[in-house]
């Protein structure tokens, strides 16, 4: 019996070649049907936040939110520009809605859908790459401040919002002074270009200085002072940029706060099968799920409607400081002037004008601005 076993056992070396014949078969059937390893398996490496090519894709979707969101409310944006700088021939309309449909009648029937749309070219040109810094800078600073999510508290958002406000605003301010001179002019027969309106804010200069009285040391220093101090050029540019920043701390933080909360008692586990989408397939591991349309809409609205009651005032302050070469002596006034302007014109409520035609606009439009950068973050994969 063992004699005829080992009568019939293969020698060593065709089981060494089945072996490998077995192990070529193996490799075919894995390119043909891969493990499910194989197919668990990551094929693309996602995107760290601080490379590159998370870095342009977040701006390409912040800056296709902003543009977005401001087409949308272009007109009402108009309207809100002339009430809040007193313009002359706008000024009998503030304060009612009967009023902003009165403005937009006189606009479109002066000058058509294109006057309502004034100033839109130089708003696309500033809130591109605005709206591009602010979100790419957000997700960066966030990714700084908050590593985990035992990180995630209000302060913490708060302040990631701010930084990304300030941000987004240092490197356009320029641009937005430039479409709100455009956006004031409302004269047909004083229309400026956008190279005559840039011009003319570069060569603003203000009243001629009085004399300083006052002991002598006192008067060379003061005179010393204005000889290095601009009072032209491109920091003309920049009326209105301190009462911008105190205005987009608050703003800007208040709106991401508001917009992340109102996200995460939307992805309640009570409320979760109401509200979100399934996980895409490209979705980061750590991501959350998608909120549904009007799940996302409705928590930028509401972002929108707190950030804009928090720093509606000082808003207001900044549009007087913005206009100051267009109206007026060609002063170029301080935050504290600009109140003290606003309070003994109109009294308190002088600083609220314009904020119910303020929220008509904000709120849809941050809440665009919100649903097109995270739904084109999920289609670039970030």
């Amino acid at each position: 019996m063992p004699s005829a076993f080992l009568k019939n056992a293969s020698p060593p070396s065709l089981l060494g070649d089945k072996s490998r014949e077995m192990n070529e078969e193996r490799r075919k059937q894995l390119a043909i049907c891969p493990t499910d390893d194989d197919a668990i398996a990551p094929k693309t490496k996602k995107p760290h936040k601080q490379s590159f090519d998370y870095i342009w894709r977040t701006g390409v979707a912040g800056g296709l939110a902003g543009s977005a969101a401001k087409t949308l409310v272009a007109p009402l944006d108009r309207v809100k520009i002339l009430f809040q700088a007193s313009n002359p021939q706008f000024a009998k309309y503030a304060g009612s809605w009967f009023g902003v449909i009165t403005a937009m009648k006189d606009i479109y029937r002066e000058d058509g859908t294109r006057g309502l749309f004034r100033g839109h070219s130089a708003t696309l040109l500033r809130i591109f790459p605005y709206a591009a810094i602010k979100f790419l800078a957000y997700e960066q600073i966030r990714s700084v401040i908050i590593h985990s999510p035992a990180q995630e508290t209000p302060i913490r958002r708060l302040l990631s919002g701010s930084l990304a406000g300030v941000t987004s605003v240092f490197f356009t301010y320029p641009l937005e002074v430039i479409r709100v001179r455009l956006a004031f002019e409302t004269k047909r027969d004083s229309r400026s270009s956008l190279s005559a309106i840039c011009k003319r804010i570069y060569n603003e200069a203000p009243p001629p200085l009085r004399p300083v009285s006052g002991p002598a040391v006192l008067a060379v220093t003061t005179e010393a002072v204005r000889a290095v101090a601009p009072r032209a050029g491109l920091a003309n540019f920049y009326r209105g940029f301190s009462a911008t920043i105190m205005g987009m701390l608050p703003y800007a933080g208040m709106s991401f706060l508001t917009h992340d909360t109102a996200g995460d008692i939307l992805r309640h586990p009570a409320l979760a099968q109401y509200t979100t989408l399934p996980k895409p397939s490209n979705s980061p591991p750590n991501k959350p799920a998608p909120l549904r349309s009007w799940a996302e809409l409705f928590s930028g609205g509401i972002a929108g409607l707190v950030s804009q009651t928090s720093a509606y005032p000082l808003e207001v302050i900044r549009r007087r400081m913005q206009v100051g070469g267009a109206v007026g002596d060609g002063h170029r006034l301080h935050v504290g002037e600009t109140a003290r302007m606003i309070f003994r014109e109109r009294g308190i409520s002088g600083f609220w004008v314009g904020l119910t035609i303020g929220y008509v606009k904000v709120v849809p439009m941050v809440a665009v601005s919100f649903y097109v950068y995270e739904r084109g973050k999920t289609l670039l994969g970030i």
